[in-house]
């Protein structure tokens, strides 16, 4: 079982940045893929963005890259997401995921295995 907590969302002007943060429990954090995920009112929850069990690899929607970056440490199991540029649009709910199979980075909601109570993040325009 691996309890999931995020943390560092907020109210931001368009343009601005923040980092999320997500704190892991448990010793098999680091054979976890990890994923942000979003949900805003009236919507279906969507892929973010997403890093391996090593962070040898990451993946990104499209609406986000260039704009946020994902990393790692598993030395305190944390990931985190580095939001820069942010638009009224990334205004949403952001969960933090993890895949047990950690075998790639899946887009695809119903194979995360664990969630964390999710963070609001409001950019004003």
């Amino acid at each position: 079982q691996v309890q999931l907590v995020e943390s560092g969302g907020g109210l931001v002007q368009a343009g601005g940045s923040l980092r999320l943060s997500c704190a892991a429990s448990g010793r098999t954090f680091s054979t976890y893929t990890m994923g942000w995920f979003r949900q805003a009112p009236g919507k279906e929850r969507e892929f973010v963005a997403g890093i391996s069990r090593y962070a040898g690899s990451t993946s990104y929607a499209e609406p986000v890259k260039a704009r946020f970056t994902i990393s790692r440490d598993n030395s305190k199991n944390m990931v985190y997401l580095q939001m820069n540029s942010l638009k009224p649009e990334d205004t949403a709910v952001y969960y933090c995921a993890a895949d047990r199979s950690g075998s790639y980075v899946s887009t695809i909601t119903r194979t995360y295995d664990y969630w964390g109570q999710g963070t609001q993040v409001t950019v004003s325009s």
